[in-house]
């Protein structure tokens, strides 16, 4: 799962219990796919160290039973069934819970509680959508086959001359490989996401008239021309990536882009959506709020749920060092965490779910080694569109799932190994 459009189209040639040609793979997938194969080591580490795969889960049980705080993160690379068994052990172990979102689109997800969302699926922009906008995005780098499966040259139902029948808008702080392919590029100066969007819905409402506005985060001009579009388009999309929802103000930026868009139907039918970088992130958002009520950031420390991120957010426990174990179920997100949050998980034992050719920058207390979901691992995951995707395996493989194994750990909290009972004598 190379990012969140979880293509379901590519065709693959194994031979020899491995991966050798790829068709339709992007970029991202391609020497993904080409490294995957079914030899793998060993199963489990402890301290570095070969270890019986019984051996491991049973420290791992061990960490989180003397643990007073521990934290489990991450999730984003892992089937929605994983993702449940996570949550089941949280709970068990009265830890918090967080995944990627904390990390990359928290704002995004605050903001639509606030709003709400006007969306709708990727087929519905594929077969619908004559005027396309991204905003703070690039999808030529970040989901390289995006325009060609759902929006700019993508052929729909009422779209059959692909991009001859689209009108592509890039909206950022610089000119990015995606720009080089639009209709319109709308240069966003840093900082002022949300005046260009103030300006813009002022513009659809009609309440300037032929005013030009000074500072209103982009060239007037150009926003103007881009509510002509909008007003004249028969169906449209608002894609909006990190750009926009990074910063303290992300999460004020984002509101201001889904009210445009839910007032923009008034007039024409528009929808937005989230450009989500992480393979099953949205599947980990919707696992977490059927199981839990919210969708990151929940601490289930006192019994129950409870939802306040920057408190339960990753990098906040780690960084005031409040967690005292860790489980990291996919680490591949290590990198955009804080430094004194990096130091402090080489101070606590963590326990790490893996792929056999992912390394961490410390060396856990138990490391274990996982098959890959989507190609050693069946399940299901959850398009950027929250669209389910089943994943079939197509190579074997010796190792285990994430899903079992969390199952494994959280059944030896629930009945952990019988230890040796002591009777104290009273003498007279």
């Amino acid at each position: 799962m190379g990012c969140g459009c979880v293509c379901d189209d590519l065709r693959l040639t194994i031979a020899g219990e491995r991966i050798v040609g790829t068709e339709r793979a992007c970029e991202l997938a391609r020497p993904w796919l080409l490294a995957q194969n079914s030899e793998a080591g060993s199963a489990a580490e402890i301290a570095g160290h070969t270890a019986s795969l019984s051996a491991a889960l049973d420290r791992a049980a061990e960490i989180l039973q003397s643990a007073d705080y521990p934290l489990l993160y991450g999730l984003s690379q892992s089937t929605i069934e994983a993702q449940r068994e996570a949550v089941a052990l949280a709970e068990r172990a009265s830890a918090i819970i967080d995944t990627t979102a904390s990390l990359c689109h928290a704002p995004s997800v605050i903001a639509q509680q606030q709003e709400g969302l006007v969306t709708c699926t990727l087929g519905e922009v594929r077969s619908r959508a004559d005027t396309i906008v991204y905003w703070g995005s690039d999808p030529a780098v970040t989901h390289p086959r995006h325009f060609e499966r759902y929006s700019a040259t993508a052929v729909g139902r009422h779209t059959p001359g692909g991009r001859a029948d689209r009108f592509l808008v890039v909206a950022d702080t610089e000119r990015t490989a995606s720009a080089a392919a639009a209709d319109l590029f709308l240069p966003i100066e840093r900082g002022q996401h949300f005046e260009a969007l103030f300006t813009l819905r002022a513009l659809l409402c009609g309440v300037l008239g032929d005013c030009p506005v000074k500072n209103c985060g982009a060239p007037y001009e150009l926003l103007a021309e881009l509510a002509r579009r909008m007003k004249q388009a028969r169906s449209g999309i608002v894609f909006f990536g990190v750009g926009l929802a990074r910063g303290e103000a992300g999460h004020c930026n984002v509101q201001a882009l889904l009210q445009l868009v839910a007032e923009s139907n008034e007039q024409v039918r528009w929808s937005a959506m989230r450009m989500r970088m992480q393979g099953n992130v949205v599947g980990a958002d919707s696992v977490l709020a059927w199981q839990t009520g919210y969708p990151f950031a929940v601490s289930l420390s006192r019994g129950y749920p409870r939802y306040n991120p920057g408190e339960f957010s990753v990098h906040g426990v780690l960084e005031r060092q409040e967690a005292d174990a860790c489980v990291l179920i996919g680490s591949e997100t290590l990198s955009w965490m804080p430094p004194a949050a990096i130091e402090h998980l080489h101070r606590i034992p963590t326990i790490v779910l893996d792929p056999p050719e992912r390394q961490t920058p410390f060396t856990p207390a138990v490391r274990f080694r996982i098959g890959a979901a989507g190609v050693q691992v069946p399940g299901t995951a959850y398009r950027m569109d929250g669209v389910p995707i089943p994943l079939r395996a197509i190579l074997p493989t010796a190792l285990p799932s994430d899903e079992d194994l969390l199952r494994e750990i959280r059944q030896r909290l629930d009945d952990p190994p019988e230890v040796a009972s002591y009777t104290l004598c009273a003498f007279g």
